[in-house]
């Protein structure tokens, strides 16, 4: 994933008669990464679905609520009642043919191909055995960082069609309390991405860099995993483990300063990261255009680059994360 974030709307001018510096309103400085900077796993209570243990099934999960059933469906005439729709069971021993190879512990998770089926995890959502809120999932959407949400999932199962659909998707609520989407990603059953039904492909959600303006911003993090398919395609069940959720904090360029005459800034991002630090007269060019001025490994999470070239009326900055 890569964003551009401006920091600033003027930029370093310089004059090159005298070899001075003057900063002119507010430094313009651009922070642009590619890939992402690890800042921490967040847990996610009850990710692998391994509780509660069961001996075969269950459709009991805990610290997860299941989406309420509509009213077009039929308790009473299906062959399946709505709360069976979801639930977990226990991997096969490692002999057997259809034994999970990268089940996360013991335990996976079962989504019937149905519409609206599907589980959530918020501050405020519920299990089946917690009549009110336990807020242990109280993460935030914190400014300045990015989200990424990722899912272990196998299709093809029950004889599932092709082109069936499924949702991941990070929410906040909003006041009236409806959830609203962030970011979202849609799997689809194909023969080309799922081969068989023993290995866990990894699906994941992005959410950018949060910025103060953003209406989730301070929000609480919510977690859906929902089924989008078509009544036409309906029938069969996605396997789902291994939910993980991390943030990244998004590399920032600060604090421009003047000293003995040589130009520093400081740059913060995620300790022990490799920044290249780049350079350009026109904040419009391509990324192509910009001059590299120096790669530094940030041990420590904050570190002072020094620019002592004097020939520029106007200069602006840019971090870019190493791969």
């Amino acid at each position: 994933m890569a964003s551009t974030q401006a920091l600033a709307p003027e930029g370093v001018r310089r004059s090159p008669m005298s070899g001075s510096r003057c900063i002119a309103g507010l430094l313009a400085l651009a922070v642009w990464w590619s890939g992402l900077a690890l800042a921490g796993n967040i847990s996610v209570p009850n990710n692998s679905f391994e509780s509660p243990a069961t001996g075969f099934v269950s459709i009991n999960i805990n610290s997860w609520q299941k989406t309420p059933k509509p009213d077009w469906y039929d308790d009473g005439g299906g062959i399946y009642l709505w709360e069976q729709l979801t639930g977990i069971f226990k991997n096969t021993p490692t002999n057997s043919a259809d034994h999970i190879d990268n089940c996360d512990s013991n335990q996976v998770m079962w989504l019937f191909v149905v519409p609206e089926v599907g589980l959530f995890q918020d501050y405020d959502s519920v299990d089946w055995n917690d009549p009110a809120p336990t807020h242990d999932f109280d993460a935030l959407y914190e400014v300045g960082k990015s989200y990424q949400l990722t899912v272990g999932i196998i299709g093809t199962g029950g004889g599932m069609q092709q082109g069936t659909t499924l949702e991941l998707s990070l929410y906040y609520r909003d006041g009236p309390s409806n959830k609203v989407a962030v970011a979202s990603t849609s799997v689809t059953n194909l023969s080309s991405i799922f081969s068989n039904n023993t290995h866990l492909i990894d699906f994941t959600v992005n959410v950018p860099t949060v910025q103060a303006g953003d209406a989730w911003a301070g929000e609480h993090i919510g977690i859906q995993i929902l089924s989008t398919v078509s009544t036409n395609l309906q029938g069969g069940y996605w396997d789902l483990d291994n939910v993980r959720l991390t943030s990244f904090q998004s590399p920032v360029l600060l604090s421009p300063l003047i000293t003995n005459g040589q130009f520093q800034i400081t740059l913060e991002s995620e300790p022990g990261l490799g920044i290249e630090i780049l350079s350009s007269t026109n904040f419009s060019q391509p990324l192509s255009n910009w001059v590299s001025l120096a790669t530094l490994t940030n041990l420590t999470g904050t570190i002072p680059f020094i620019d002592s070239d004097t020939n520029f009326q106007q200069r602006f900055y840019q971090a870019r994360q190493l791969p």
